[in-house]
């Protein structure tokens, strides 16, 4: 009943930027928490960054700094600001959202992020 979708990867160039995008639709009466995740080939899927419907936000100290998240309760979307990109950044990124009550985990379909030269 709901899905995600995300939009904004690609290539880019180390020190370049890129902004993801992550809109719900479906049965979207109460979200608690939105967020990305990324996954690069042989690891694990990893938080890259959390936000709550109150605006608490959650990055790990490799992204922080360098990425922003943002929301839109209205739109149920979820922005991720990526900057000053490095190659370790390359993955496969995920859209997260905690949906319900009870909460459940709704996932996007991933988007590509690969940052070479």
């Amino acid at each position: 009943q709901v899905r995600l979708v995300e939009s904004g990867g690609g290539l880019v160039q180390p020190g370049g930027s890129l902004r993801l995008s992550c809109a719900a639709s479906g049965s979207v009466y109460r979200v608690s928490v939105m967020g990305w995740y990324r996954q690069a080939p042989g690891n694990q899927r990893e938080l890259v960054a959390s936000i709550t419907s109150g605006g608490t936000t959650n990055l790990p100290d490799s992204v922080k700094g360098r990425f922003t998240i943002s929301r839109d309760n209205a739109k149920n979307t979820v922005y991720l600001q990526m900057n000053s990109l490095k190659p370790v950044d390359t993955a496969v990124y995920y859209c997260y959202m905690g949906i319900g009550w009870p909460q459940r985990d709704y996932w996007g379909q991933g988007t590509q992020v690969t940052v070479s030269s």
